[in-house]
């Protein structure tokens, strides 16, 4: 069947194709569809995982247990796996085992524009990377015959182009998901030490055998179009690569960044005159080559930041790049920001206000770091406020530990959250935490977590009460606040910071962008009452602007939350 598909959608078809029984994911943009996509399938069991380290360790149990496996991360996710990933190398797997993970080049939805095929070559853990939808289809489902061949976990690499941009597919026959048999096998899966340097040798003997496989056209493939100019490339470069120069120079494309392949490199740069390596982001092919001792240019033309285009391909070369069409400069820039009504809003005005430190967290409320709100004063991966805010007031405990709190979401807290929580309570700083709690995880599209009470079919499930378990982690000042209720949030942050012992204020009002939650009617500025004050605009709520030298809301954005309505003095909003 043919059919068009976004990458992430090809992942989930071809996993399902190549015999699928096992997937379980932390979803992270830009990956996350391809659980989405097979949760859609009855006959295998899907599932979102509290974290991607989780979510991995799923996948190895049901690899033991004899099932086809997979898990789908983005390259930050990849970051909270590795433990389990790198050991994974050394006890390989009984049904084959598939981790996806989805790089993002340019950080369209990230904190870093990290490489993860830094992570293959560390973990000596072969890696594919699709170029396209069909690929992407291809190279999931032989990434379980190769997982099983060669008694190893695959990785499999998208990045946010090939995971989000469509192509046509052409699908194949679905293999049967069939369950091996489970033996017992102590030296293979135990991993004390003196089984686990017994399995090293075996690791180095299946990477020697794979830069065999990697010699072949299986997933490496070679295009002579020219002997004048030679090009290495992968991924969505070969296609940035395809449309500038089109059959100008011959093409490496590499399917399998690693383990590299070593004669098929030496015998195609001795075919052309100058060979170049064009990759997104860090070095590896460039690296490799020159460790081969072939003259190559790569990073002198391309830079290792961001994505590439076409128009990076033919300017390097030097060729007239093709008219594209890009925006007027003088329109203004539109940042990023909180929706109308968003129940995170009036937290952070709250903090704003009485300029409070607060270390932020990965979510749709990192967007409270950005005007007029600037209510957040760091960022730095799942979980690192609640840690952050212990070392941020053990180091000035004195004047910090009544002006500063973390802010995280019911979704993060879950994720990485509670570790951090348990430090405060065991280690004693006087640390005030925020769960802002959604009732879902919201940056990433809406997905189901352990506290919402669903699954990611949406059936019902284990809901943890955040409440019971904060006071469980050690906590004994736990309180729930409603966000849209400015006084009661004012009282509760000052109440809490001036205490002699760790807290949590629970923030809950669901995400306003949800089906169960009805708005409100909208509100409306009564122009004869407006002083024109602008107090209502240092919320930052789109619905509200300023027309004729009045605040105005826009009735089609408004959802009724009543946070303006409280900020001004001379009731002119109602």
């Amino acid at each position: 069947m043919k059919k068009l598909m976004i990458g992430n959608q090809a992942v989930a078809a071809g996993l399902y194709d190549g015999g699928l029984g096992v997937v379980s994911s932390y979803p992270g943009t830009p990956s996350t569809e391809i659980t989405e996509f097979l949760s859609k399938y009855e006959d295998i069991h899907s599932e979102w995982a509290p974290n991607e380290k989780v979510a991995c360790e799923v996948a190895f149990g049901a690899s033991l247990a004899g099932a086809r496996s997979a898990c789908a991360m983005k390259h930050v996710g990849l970051n909270v796996a590795a433990d389990p990933l790198f050991t994974l190398s050394y006890t390989g797997v009984n049904g084959g085992m598939v981790i996806c993970v989805a790089d993002d080049p340019a950080m369209h939805s990230s904190q870093n524009e990290q490489d993860s095929r830094h992570y293959a070559i560390a973990s000596k853990v072969p890696m594919l990377e699709p170029a396209d939808s069909q690929e992407a289809y291809d190279f999931a489902k032989k990434a379980f015959e190769l997982s099983e061949k060669y008694d190893t976990p695959v990785l499999l690499r998208m990045c946010t182009r090939i995971a989000h941009s469509q192509s046509i597919v052409q699908t194949g026959e679905k293999t049967p998901a069939v369950l091996k048999d489970y033996v017992k096998n102590p030296a293979k899966y135990i991993m004390m030490p003196g089984n686990a340097i017994k399995r090293h040798p075996i690791v180095e003997e299946r990477t020697a055998a794979l830069v065999e496989l990697a010699e072949t056209e299986e997933f490496n493939t070679v295009e002579m179009n020219s002997d004048e100019i030679g090009i290495i490339t992968s991924g969505c470069s070969y296609l940035y690569v395809k449309e500038a120069l089109g059959d100008k120079a011959s093409i490496l494309k590499i399917g399998m960044p690693n383990p590299l392949p070593v004669q098929m490199i030496k015998d195609f740069a001795s075919k052309v005159k100058k060979l170049y390596v064009i990759e997104e982001l860090d070095p590896v092919i460039e690296n490799h080559v020159k460790a081969l001792g072939i003259e190559v240019v790569g990073k002198e033309l391309f830079s290792i930041l961001g994505e590439f285009s076409q128009s990076t391909v033919a300017k390097a070369f030097g060729l007239e790049e093709k008219p594209s069409v890009s925006a007027d400069s003088e329109i203004p820039a539109r940042p990023p920001m909180m929706c109308a009504g968003c129940p995170h809003r009036g937290m952070y005005y709250v903090l704003a206000k009485n300029k409070i430190t607060a270390l932020g967290d990965i979510g749709c409320y990192t967007l409270g770091a950005v005007p007029p709100l600037s209510a957040l004063d760091s960022t730095l991966c799942m979980g690192a406020s609640i840690s952050g805010l212990h070392g941020f007031n053990l180091a000035r405990r004195a004047e910090t530990e009544q002006k500063s709190v973390a802010v995280i979401g019911d979704s993060t807290f879950m994720h990485s959250g509670m570790t951090g929580l348990v430090n405060i309570a065991y280690n004693a700083t006087n640390s005030t935490v925020i769960i802002l709690d959604n009732s879902i995880t919201g940056m990433t599209g809406h997905q189901q977590n352990p506290t919402t009470g669903y699954n990611i079919k949406g059936d019902p499930a284990a809901k943890v009460d955040l409440e019971a378990l904060c006071k469980a982690l050690g906590i004994n000042r736990v309180r729930v606040v409603d966000p849209y209720d400015l006084k009661t949030c004012e009282t509760a942050v000052k109440e809490e910071l001036a205490v002699e012992e760790p807290s949590v204020i629970i923030s809950r009002r669901p995400c306003v962008l949800l089906k169960s939650v009805k708005a409100k009617p909208s509100l409306a500025v009564d122009k004869d009452k407006c002083k024109s004050c602008k107090k209502c605009m240092t919320l930052g709520c789109p619905a509200i602007s300023f027309k004729d030298g009045k605040a105005h809301i826009d009735n089609t954005l408004c959802v009724g939350c009543g946070v303006c309505n409280q900020l001004c003095a001379f009731d002119a909003i109602n």
